[in-house]
Parts: C-alpha cells; structure tokens; sequence
C-alpha cells in the first residue's frame, strides 16, 4: 500500500450518506505509518490512566462554563493549520501562532484548562504524555459533553518545537473555494470540511469578520444578497457600520445551539435558510454538491454526528509527528529548556 493509502477505523461507525446524485466517500486520514505509531492505548504502560485524568479536568471545567467546547474545538483546529497536530497553537511568544491575527481570541479560558491538564498529568506521569495528545483527547470530551458522539483517539503524538506563526494561517473572512483548497492541502476532503463547520458553529466570531457582508459585500456598497433580509437586520444590530471602533463585539454562529454551547445539526438549517453569519458557511448551502450534504445533515442529525466523529478522527491525525520527533513538553507553553 503506498505511502497515502488509507485505511479504515473500525472502531468508528462509518456513516452511509447517500442522495439521489452522490454517495460521499468517507474514509480516515490514518496513513500505515501513523498506524504503526499512534496507538488506542499508548500510554497503558506509561501512564495507564492518562485518558480518565483528561476526562476529569474537563469535565470539572465544562461543567460551571460549557463555552469550553468551542474554544477546545477552535484551539485544535486552529491547531491543525500550520504543521500539524503538534500542539504548537499552544506555545507562547511575541511571534507564535497563538498571538497571529487569525487567531485572535485563542487566548484565554481553552488554554488554562489545558495548562491545568498537563499540570496534572506532569504530576503523575512526568514528561510522559504530549501536549497534543491533551488537546486531542480534551476536545474529544468537551464536544462529547456538548452532544456529540464519543470517537476514539489514537495517541502517540510528539509535540511540534516551533511556534513562530505563518502565513498559512487562514482569514475567518476566506472564500469556499480557498477554504477547500486549504483542507485538501492537509489531506481533508469536502466532506470534512461541511461536517467540521457544522462543529465549529458553537463558537463566536467578531464582527468585523462579516461587516462585509452586512454593508459592502464584493464592494459593492450593499450587503450579501444570499443573505436573509430579516437575519441581516438582526445582524446589523448587532454589529453596526462602527463596530470594530467600539471594541469589535462577537457574535453566535449559530444562535440556536452557539447560545446552549450544544452540539447540533442547526446550523444546516440556517444555511439552507440563508442565515448563516459566515460568508463562507453560506457558500456551502449554494453549490450543488455541497448543498446536498448541508440536506442530508439538516434531515438527519445522525448522520452529521456520525460523520462528525470520522471527521474530528482525521484533522487529528494531520501530520501527527510520532517517534523520535518533537518532544514532550514539560509545559504546554514552551518548548523544553526554555
């Protein structure tokens, strides 16, 4: 089998989503190498309990602030964007990725749960478990608390030892097609992408992100026309012509689950419905493909849950660095020796 070949997670329901037109493929991004270092219990002799001290600290976290599930599901997406799933989102420095203006906001509640999980695990198994294998498996819990399905993640992973940002770092503001073309330059597919959206919507996301849309779409001095007229007096109340001026407030994603921090397929509705806050979540109820998956999440809820999981699976395992790569950080924030 050749160095890209996939193969398949048995220990995942493996989902049948099928139209009239298409049948999507889905199959997850784990190479034969990755499979030959990533394991389901890496850390059984090691750490055996590695996995259920995770499980605690975020549900200890999640349960006074559930907004930990967006900010946990952000941090490893972002986290992904650059070289991999090597945690580097995490380290600190004037230049990092976690201080780029694409990541502006990663800062904060996600992060301190994650120094506090590693502080725990440090005590008990020193310099054993990886920073990102943490951020695999917290964000695996905190989704699974919010409703999404449980999924097994594989571990192994080593922490990435640099941190100075890039210009691979996509805008929130990016278009469909330069969204998928970046996707499909980490190994993801179409699929994914409409399904980790879906996710995402949990979250927030500033106003000046869609200021565009709302009062100069393509600069034409008029707002999106793919945009409902009665959601876009709602969003303009809620970000006026001078909103970056008066401190850039942020809006839900999706007001039907961003508000609950629930994990839902609502967010399918509202692009079908033409109400999506983010130009390039709308672009995706507009294409031909695309709309279909966008029907077949909004009509069933298990399907998108399904694919879900398979999708979260392969973003985690986007260059995952394994062996004798990276190291094991001692503290989530620096690279060992600093």
């Amino acid at each position: 089998m050749t160095r890209g070949s996939r193969w398949w997670l048995l220990m995942l329901p493996v989902p049948g989503l099928v139209s009239s037109c298409a049948v999507w493929r889905v199959e997850a991004a784990v190479t034969i190498e990755q499979m030959l270092t990533l394991k389901w219990h890496y850390y059984r002799n090691s750490c055996r309990n590695a996995k259920t001290y995770v499980t605690h600290q975020v549900e200890f976290y999640w349960k006074p602030d559930k907004s930990l599930t967006p900010k946990l599901l952000r941090l490893l997406c972002h986290g992904t964007r650059k070289q991999g799933c090597d945690a580097s989102i995490l380290l600190d420095g004037p230049n990092s990725e976690k201080v780029a203006p694409q990541n502006s906001g990663l800062e904060g509640f996600g992060t301190a749960v994650i120094d506090k999980i590693k502080e725990v695990l440090e005590q008990r198994c020193p310099s054993v478990v990886s920073c990102a294998d943490i951020l695999n498996l917290a964000c695996r819990d905190a989704a699974h608390l919010a409703g999404a399905p449980s999924y097994a993640v594989l571990t192994g992973r080593r922490d990435g030892m640099s941190s100075k940002a890039s210009v691979d770092l996509p805008s929130p503001s990016i278009s469909w097609e330069a969204t998928l073309a970046y996707f499909e330059s980490k190994g993801l597919d179409v699929l994914d992408l409409a399904t980790l959206l879906g996710a995402y919507s949990m979250g927030k996301t500033h106003c000046s992100y869609i200021t565009d849309r709302l009062y100069n779409f393509n600069n034409t001095g008029k707002p999106d026309p793919n945009m409902d007229s009665s959601f876009l007096a709602q969003m303009r109340k809620q970000c006026p012509p001078n909103s970056e001026s008066q401190g850039d407030p942020q809006v839900f994603l999706d007001p039907a689950s961003g508000s609950s921090y629930t994990f839902s397929n609502s967010l399918y509705t509202r692009l079908l419905n033409h109400q999506a806050v983010l130009g390039v979540d709308q672009q995706l109820a507009l294409g031909n493909d695309t709309s279909q998956i966008a029907q077949e999440f909004d009509a069933g809820f298990e399907d998108f849950r399904k694919v879900f999981a398979l999708s979260m699976n392969r973003m985690g395992n986007i260059v995952a660095l394994t062996g004798d790569q990276g190291e094991i950080r001692k503290s989530c924030r620096a690279v060992n020796g600093k």
